[in-house]
């Protein structure tokens, strides 16, 4: 989010509510019928569909043989035409199986396996108008996607969905941690932990642990030309009804039949780091790659940026006296970058359009008008002398439409000046999107609704014909398109780092939630790094300094921001070393241990290298693991250079930057006693031997 303060507001708004009448309870009904069934590949995790006694059709999930999600609705609300409800019979069912692996341009696995079972089923009514849908289910060993297909048909051509009817029906109580749904700040809030009966209407990703011990989470995959799916409170015990964001207009998505909604996933796991391992479901459910060879353009890779000097209040990105984006204070970033072998600078504020209001009103935005005091040829020819990249940065201030009418004359504009990622932007309060169609006519959208889901679309694809990559910010929620165009690199969509600079401050337990919930969907520009650990105001950050290092590998994104000033990295050269060397790219992830909300353990294995590095971070407690480091190859002796939390640092006192350097070696099978500070973290090098060059 970029402006210097959250405002105070906070405006609750309405969701559209399913009408109780087609809440009605299955439990209430005949007995199911049970039409057909299926089980994942190793067998554990099995979905039932049944049909009632008055034709309703729902699906069931049992794991080990006992339910996790009892019967569950299906169906559709409409606007112009009757629900999909009762009256179903099957006229129909299919079987698949895949088990291949892929590769991915850039991400936290070089690999990724999709060994699946599929069942389709196909559902149509006995009665009226006698239309048909598909259902289709594909089941991993760790997790459950599934999604309709509505197809072209004499009695249904147009669809204009006003709600699904989509269930998710808990067999057992448990704990959420969740984050409201329809709120003026969007998606940046912190997540709430409650019993599964406390949840309100939710965004997704929502992560349960239930009372049994098993690690769910609730999302869905490949969000194209549909409203993105909340999660809101049914009439049943530990239930939950698909809601789909609304758009302007009466239905929530307005499109010509023969299409097929995004995936609804279930990822399932013993505990929290398998649940981390299950998310893969969600890119598993992405189309491949659509860009073809992309490694001649995109590139994963850190930056500096003229940011947080704004996030805290001494810049502005108006123009003026205070005026962040000149070409003298870019220059001086630049000098950083080059001696920090950091590849990219981010500029914002460098454009026409910031002065006056620009919150929610960003049609006096150009994004190829540099101000009079930002030299775009000399910085660019600076840049590149110095082996160093821009980033650009489109603010929009909600006004998409506008963006939409620069699109292609922004990124040749970017593409001419050597520009790879811009960072984009949406600042305006929820449901405030400003549009405005060919004829005129104005209104408004939600960021996760159809149209803007659209929006989003159109961005990336046009950034993509100039070889320019997308890093999101006030996006739409990431829900696994980076497979499909992974010029989609980063994405924003939830609280971060410049929370820290604010007077409501993200708590200890923040990155630890994060790893859990917002993370199982993607990456995020977490802008991590602020070793001054001081905010607006001369505020405390409640952080020590070793958590800021630990959060690079913890919190997982392709482009990664070096957020704090020059100056502050001057009075703290102790974190310079680990941050310049720390990768955005990576062959191979392992989550070691972790609580949702408690603390987190992650190593990765660099790309291009046998380096490891290892991230730990926790809460507001002071706390010891062990963990065994198997991940290392065997018959090596590594070098792990370790940050760890220093004599009394505590993110409460003046200690919190007490930070401890030290190298040991260590081997394949040896245990490391991890101990983190309250507020605190640890993050680690394992260096490699050099190989042998052999002589003849």
């Amino acid at each position: 989010m970029n402006r210097p303060a959250p405002l105070a507001l906070a405006l609750a708004v309405t969701t559209l509510a399913v009408p109780a009448s087609a809440q009605d309870d299955l439990s209430n009904k005949a007995t199911t019928n049970v039409v057909a069934k299926a089980s994942s590949p190793n067998g554990r995790i099995t979905v039932t569909v049944a049909l009632d006694g008055e034709g309703r059709a729902s699906y069931a999930v049992q794991r080990d043989g006992k339910p996790l999600l009892a019967d569950s609705r299906l169906g559709f609300l409409f606007t112009d035409a009757p629900k999909i409800d009762r009256a179903l019979t099957l006229a129909g069912q299919t079987r698949d199986k895949v088990d291949t692996t892929w590769t991915q341009p850039w991400g936290e696995w070089a690999t990724i396996r999709d060994n699946h079972n599929e069942l389709t089923v196909k559902l149509r009514e006995s009665k009226s108008l006698k239309r048909e849908i598909g259902v289709t289910f594909r089941l991993f060993d760790d997790g459950v996607g599934f999604r309709y297909t509505l197809p072209k048909q004499p009695n249904m051509t147009r669809v204009n969905i006003a709600g699904e009817l989509t269930e998710f029906a808990f067999a057992e109580p448990g704990t959420a941690w969740w984050k409201p749904a329809y709120l003026w700040n969007r998606e940046e809030y912190l997540y709430r932990k409650t019993p599964l009966d406390g949840v309100g209407t939710a965004q997704t990703v929502m992560t349960v642990k239930l009372a049994s011990g098993t690690h769910v989470a609730l999302h869905e995959a490949a969000l194209v030309d549909y409203a993105g799916m909340n999660l809101r409170r049914s009439d049943r015990p530990n239930a939950f009804i698909a809601d789909l964001t609304p758009g302007s207009g009466a239905p929530a998505v307005s499109r010509d039949a023969g299409f097929s909604t995004p995936w609804r996933t279930i990822a399932i796991a013993d505990d929290a780091p398998g649940l981390y391992y299950a998310s893969r479901i969600g890119l598993n459910l992405n189309e491949p790659n659509k860009l073809g060879d992309t490694s001649a353009w995109i590139k994963p890779g850190k930056f500096v940026g003229v940011w947080w000097n704004m996030i805290t209040g001494h810049w502005s990105w108006a123009r003026g006296p205070e005026h962040g984006a000149t070409t003298a204070n870019v220059k001086r970033y630049i000098d950083f970058a080059a001696a920090n072998r950091i590849p990219g600078v981010l500029v914002e504020g460098w454009n026409v359009g910031w002065d006056g209001d620009w919150f929610g009103n960003g049609k006096e935005m150009q994004f190829d008008r540099p101000t009079e005091d930002f030299d775009a040829a000399e910085v660019q020819r600076y840049a590149a002398s110095k082996g160093v990249h821009l980033i650009g940065h489109h603010e929009t201030g909600g006004s998409a439409s506008h963006y939409d009418g620069q699109l292609d004359r922004a990124f040749a504009y970017a593409q001419a000046r050597g520009i790879p990622v811009v960072k984009t932007g949406y600042v305006t309060d929820a449901g405030e999107i400003e549009r405005t169609d060919a004829d005129g006519r104005q209104h408004r959208e939600w960021h996760e609704g159809q149209w803007m889901v659209n929006h989003y679309a159109r961005v990336v694809t046009t950034a993509a014909k100039y070889k320019v990559s997308i890093d999101s910010h006030e996006p739409v929620k990431d829900t696994g398109l980076r497979r499909t165009y992974p010029n989609w690199m980063a994405r924003e969509g939830g609280r971060g780092m410049e929370y820290m600079s604010w007077e409501s401050k993200n708590p200890p337990e923040h990155e630890a939630n994060l790893a859990f919930t917002q993370l199982l969907g993607g990456p995020m520009d977490f802008t991590p790094g602020i070793v001054s650990l001081k905010g607006s105001k001369n505020s405390d950050i409640p952080s020590t300094l070793a958590k800021q290092l630990a959060n690079y590998v913890v919190i997982y994104s392709p482009v990664v921001m070096v957020a704090d000033t020059p100056e502050a990295y001057a009075q703290h050269p102790n974190t310079l070393k680990f941050i310049r060397e720390v990768p955005t790219d990576w062959t191979d992830t392992r989550v070691l241990n972790g609580e949702v909300g408690d603390y987190v353990t992650i190593a990765r294995k660099a790309k291009g290298s046998n380096d490891w590095f290892l991230g730990a971070v926790g809460d507001e407690e002071a706390r010891s693991t062990s963990v065994t480091l198997d991940f290392l190859d065997a018959g090596k002796t590594y070098t792990a250079e370790i940050y760890r939390d220093g004599p009394g640092a505590d993110y409460r006192t003046n200690a919190r930057h007490a930070m401890a350097v030290e190298t040991r070696p260590v081997t394949k099978g040896d245990t490391l006693t991890i101990a983190l500070a309250p507020g605190g973290g640890q993050a680690i090098r394992f260096v490699a031997p050099a190989a042998k060059v052999r002589r003849r």
